[in-house]
């Protein structure tokens, strides 16, 4: 795999990170990242709070470095200096077939981050890759209520993946 192909018009993305980051609550910094934009630190600390929540937190021993880091885009929400959500876009063909979400963490419960840095994301995939019909996404089935919010549809009965239960759920652009 060419890890430093561009899927997408870099032109696109600088002008749709601008239009996605206004209107922020007081406090919060949105940061988007390519792979090779992230540096050490960021890359490190988006890593680790992946592994504490969903290997540590979740008892789930699974490959979280997948090689799909270096295609995707990387959002996170900081707050006080602290990265209080986390998640990741993965164009088409990359990790999956369709265009998808996933890596999606908040490590701050109860104050609304997930479902900013999940709007933020569908905001940034339609302005990005205005021609998918959809976005897809391997939600853990504890978390199918959340994304229903969000106007994702469940797709599949539950299944079993990484010792957990998670079901496909899909977010109709068009």
């Amino acid at each position: 795999m060419d890890e430093n192909r561009v899927l997408f018009d870099y032109d696109r993305f600088l002008s749709s990170v601008n239009r996605v980051a206004e209107e922020m609550p007081q406090g919060i910094r949105l940061q988007i990242r390519t792979y090779e934009e992230m540096d050490k630190a960021e890359l490190y600390a988006l890593l680790h709070i992946r592994s504490q929540v969903f290997v540590v937190e979740q008892n789930c021993v699974y490959q979280d470095i997948d090689y799909h880091d270096q295609t995707a885009i990387h959002l996170w929400l900081e707050h006080e200096g602290h990265i209080v959500a986390q998640c990741r876009i993965c164009p088409s063909g990359t990790k999956l077939p369709h265009l998808s979400i996933g890596r999606v963490i908040t490590t701050v419960r109860g104050h609304g981050y997930g479902v900013l840095i999940m709007s933020k994301a569908i905001d940034l995939a339609r302005l990005l890759f205005p021609h998918e019909q959809g976005i897809f996404i391997e939600s853990q089935a504890t978390k199918q209520g959340f994304y229903e919010k969000l106007g994702f549809i469940a797709r599949s009965e539950p299944f079993m993946m990484e010792g957990l239960l998670h079901l496909n759920m899909w977010l109709d652009l068009k």
